[in-house]
């Protein structure tokens, strides 16, 4: 029997370390945290100094008994899961739900699963950083403070089924506030002048040059009138500028570079880069893929320096140390490079070979020579305006680290480096071949994608290696941004051209505005950031989030306790959440758009169950009031009058997608009372039309005819279960299944028009299980009343539809049927308790007539 335990965190993870250690060693994976906090009272002791409650997750309960049975037969346990603060709490997890004892545990890390990295760690173990351990405890618990306490807020004040979060709701605010600089700027115009001069080369080959006049014109008219002032103009170079310049690398990567550069180069998502560099970290290709580190070991650099002398030669190596420029604790030891550099390449998938390519190259380039460069302009005189044209270039003199690798900016102009320039003196006579003055207009601050929005958390101190990715895929996830393309428009622009001595001027077009995987915030999303910026700016303030994660530094270098940071914290923000829960104010969004002229009737755009929506008239009107979804492009917060009034009509009466092949009946698609709908028919036809509600995902302006007669196949009977009929369909609340009366609803992966019988049986037993875990108690004598948990794990009383939450002091377990049947009294809303019968109205009393 192995006398050693190694447990890390991965299986993959687990079969590369296991090739390098001995036969008395046995290496196995907790798959991740085995544990987390309760969900019940915030899984928080908050009265007695916010206590964790931790439980063993479900689904890691076989995991735990495997290891603390492997445990107990073994000599040494080793504790290697990750270097970062997430690492060193799954370590502690272990530690502490195994029950293993300080004499024979050893904690060991690593930054690269090789042979000799691990057999060092082997040899220099050391026991578990509880300061560390501090640092992930105090943000796993600050979160769930924030998260719990916040999301609640937002399901009375604005919609149901929301959630917030401390660093999600700060990149929330980031992308709206940039969608608002977008949408009130105002482009402003001027002309740029460009020439391209012939330059005759002794009977040779003509040599062309292409230049720019050195400042810009402000008005259509100073442009038409420069160009005319040109014509018949001599031209020639008054002076040749030269300077010798040097262009240097950057630095290796970081896990926020790597998440930039995926973006650029490759197209990644920072999700996608994050789960492509763990498994070549986890397969021993690079190192440790969380870092904000820019070292890089003195075994990496001699392997570095040897592989590019073999490479390139001893002129292309230059050893250089560099510095972050991000404060804060260094989540790792070393940049991310790979563990082998003389390994260009590697097996696996494309996408891991294309990212190993792009850490290689990175980190080679990081170790070469500067790149020399001369820098040239030319300075062009006219002889009939003072001001001078100037024709940019430069020519690389030695290549250095750009034989390996040119890094990618953000810059949305493109690639603005100027190519060579022809060999020229002073005093050369040039000709004009034609110019041009083009009008060119300002541009706003580009829309955020993944990788920049990356970069300015960075910048601002927001959130750490271990945090981006998450973060940018939970603000997807609940909807309150959208990455996508969006198509440009067009607008118009004046050029003039001075060609054979004549200015000609013409009107020509231009797509602006085009957008490639963009992030754009949500109606929903910009509604519950000017919400939490109203009522919770220290949540929502960038300074406030970046100094608390200086304060969880600071933990994990033990100079501050956990507790007292959070301390300081939470009650002022309970108190707020409490002032803002008991306040009358509302975050809907609404926005008065006008009044219809033909009816007078208000018009407005708010959010409504199924989203952003325009709305004419309301509840008190004699008629009903009318409604229409916002197109996918649309906003609350900019849509007019005259396009919601447009919505409102298209929607009455509803976009026609074709007619149903049995009755040849027109199938529209509108908005109706209870959100996105289909129908067969009209009000008109003897029979009443069909009705059918769109699924989750679909859009009231793509759906399609066949998409249609899809949904009109719901409800649908997929057989019995238990004697009685399984159907599925989609009501109000979203696709379910109906069984012995009972609902229950699918996940957001089932589709109800192709989910099996077997998958509903699934379903139906996991809500049975869900349900028996949730009783506390029932009662014989009346079916009606349930002692329970509800979704928080707080016991309450289910009466019916309606629930009673518990005092703290009620003991849950011990409450007669005769007490609930006390505080459901006492509770109970006077509108819902039993009404007395109306009497019957006495009749009015005939007026009596008197005489004068």
């Amino acid at each position: 029997m192995e006398s050693n335990l190694v447990i890390v965190e991965s299986p993959a993870k687990a079969k590369t370390i296991e090739k390098f250690l001995g036969k008395n060693f046995l290496v196995k994976s907790s798959n991740g945290h085995i544990r987390d906090l309760a969900k019940k009272d915030f899984g928080i002791d908050i009265e007695n100094k916010f206590e964790p409650n931790y439980v063993i997750n479900p689904e890691k309960k076989k995991i735990v008994a495997e290891l603390k049975k492997l445990a107990k037969k073994s000599t040494t346990v080793w504790l290697a899961s990750d270097e970062d603060r997430e690492g060193e709490a799954i370590a502690w997890h272990l530690f502490e739900t195994l029950a293993l004892k300080d004499e024979n545990t050893k904690r060991i890390v690593f930054h690269e699963i090789t042979k000799d990295a691990i057999l060092k760690a082997i040899e220099n173990p050391r026991k578990i950083d509880y300061d560390l351990v501090a640092a992930q405890q105090a943000r796993r618990i600050l979160d769930r403070l924030v998260g719990f306490e916040l999301s609640p807020v937002l399901w009375r004040k604005v919609k149901p089924s929301l959630s917030a979060g401390r660093v999600q709701s700060v990149a929330v605010r980031l992308i709206v506030d940039r969608e608002r600089n977008i949408l009130n700027f105002k482009a402003s115009s001027s002309f740029k002048i460009t020439a391209l001069f012939d330059i005759p080369d002794n009977g040779k080959k003509t040599i062309e040059l292409n230049a720019e006049l050195n400042k810009k014109l402000e008005s259509e008219k100073s442009a038409q009138t420069f160009l005319n002032n040109c014509k018949s103009s001599n031209y020639k170079i008054s002076d040749i500028e030269r300077k010798p310049s040097k262009r240097s690398p950057s630095a290796p990567f970081t896990t926020s570079t790597l998440q930039q550069e995926a973006s650029r180069k490759l197209g990644f998502s920072v999700s996608q880069t994050m789960t492509i560099a763990q498994k070549l970290y986890e397969s021993g290709k690079i190192t440790y893929m969380r870092t904000d580190s820019v070292n890089l070991s003195n075994t990496a650099l001699k392997a570095i320096q040897k592989e590019i002398i073999k490479e390139f030669g001893e002129k292309y190596h230059k050893q250089r140390t560099f510095k972050s420029k991000i404060k804060g604790a260094q989540e790792a030891h070393e940049a991310i490079r790979p563990s082998y550099v003389d390994k260009a390449t590697v097996d696996g998938t494309y996408q891991e070979q294309r990212l190993y390519e792009l850490i290689w190259k990175r980190t080679i380039a990081s170790q070469m020579s500067e790149a020399q460069i001369e820098k040239t302009n030319i300075i062009i005189k006219c002889s009939s305006c003072p001001e001078k044209f100037i024709a940019s270039g430069e020519r690389i003199k030695f290549d250095g680290f750009l034989k390996v690798y040119i890094e990618s900016t953000d810059d949305e102009n493109g690639d603005t480096r100027k190519g060579s320039l022809p060999e020229l003196t002073v005093n050369s006579v040039l000709h004009l071949r034609h110019m041009d003055a083009t009008e060119k207009f300002t541009r706003s601050l580009p829309r955020y994608t993944e990788a920049s929005l990356v970069k300015k958390l960075e910048e601002l101190g927001i959130g750490r290696p271990s945090t981006y990715a998450p973060t940018i895929s939970t603000i997807q996830k609940r909807g309150y941004v959208l990455k996508e393309d969006r198509e440009g428009q067009e607008r118009m622009y004046i050029q003039f051209t001075l060609i054979d001595n004549k200015v000609n001027r013409k009107e020509k077009t231009e797509i602006f505005g085009n957008e490639k995987a963009k992030l754009f915030p949500t109606d929903i999303g910009m509604i519950v950031n000017d919400f939490l910026l109203k009522n919770f700016e220290n949540i929502m303030d960038f300074n406030f989030t970046a100094d608390v994660e200086k304060k969880f530094d600071e933990i994990s270098i033990g100079k501050i306790k956990w507790q007292k940071m959070i301390d300081k914290f939470y009650h002022p923000f309970h108190k707020k959440v409490e002032e803002t829960i008991e306040s009358s104010e509302r975050g809907s969004g609404e926005k008065i758009l006008g009044k219809d002229k033909e009816t007078g009737k208000v018009v407005l755009a708010r959010m409504g169950r199924y989203g952003a929506i325009v709305q004419m008239g309301d509840s008190e009107d004699e008629d009903k009031p009318v409604f229409a979804s916002l197109n996918k492009n649309q906003l609350i917060e900019t849509i007019t009058l005259e396009d919601a009034l447009y919505l409102l009509k298209s929607n009455k009466e509803g976009r026609n997608l074709g007619n149903d092949p049995e009755t040849g009946k027109p199938i529209f698609v509108r908005v109706g009372r209870f959100g996105p709908m289909v129908q067969i028919g009209t009000a008109e036809d003897k029979e009443k039309p069909k009705y059918a509600s769109l699924l989750k995902g679909m859009d009231v302006n793509t759906i399609d005819l066949e998409q249609a007669l899809e949904l009109f196949k719901l409800p649908r009977n997929v057989g019995e279960y238990e004697n009685k009929v399984v159907v599925i369909g989609v009501g109000r609340f979203g696709p379910y299944i109906r069984h012995d009366s009972k609902f229950v609803s699918l996940k957001k992966t089932d589709d109800p028009l192709e989910i099996t019988l077997e998958r509903a049986i699934e379903l139906i037993n996991d809500k049975r299980e869900a349900d028996k875990k949730k009783l506390i108690k029932e009662f014989a004598e009346d079916k009606d009343i349930f002692v329970i948990k509800d979704r928080w794990g707080k016991p309450c009383i289910k009466y019916k539809t309606k629930y009673f939450r518990l005092a703290k002091n009620v003991d849950a377990e011990k409450l007669t049927l005769a007490k609930c049947k006390e505080i459901i009294a006492a509770e109970m809303p006077a509108k819902t308790k039993a009404k007395p019968k109306a009497k019957a109205k006495p009749k009015a009393k005939a007026k009596v007539k008197t005489k004068k």
